[in-house]
């Protein structure tokens, strides 16, 4: 059962990392990255590592996301 959800898992990490990498909006590779953070949390979970996805989840999630969109409100009011 575990080997199934993780399959899918990384089926899903795929398919959210071609998407972030080939968007033509921004903002949308920004929120997809921030998904393929928080799902790769899940994963460090289900691996039994909730420290690494306790950091995964604050630092890829949420302060990567938040600086990219700093950024991009910084370079639209140029």
């Amino acid at each position: 059962m575990i080997i199934a959800i993780m399959a899918l898992l990384m089926g899903f990490l795929c398919l959210v990392a071609a998407y972030a990498v080939f968007s033509n909006v921004l903002i949308h590779a920004v929120v997809a990255l921030s998904v393929f953070s928080i799902t790769t949390a899940v994963v460090f979970l289900l691996l039994q590592a909730p420290d690494v996805a306790m950091t995964e989840a604050v630092i890829g999630a949420g302060l990567v996301t938040a600086f990219f969109i700093l950024t991009l409100n910084k370079i639209e009011e140029l």
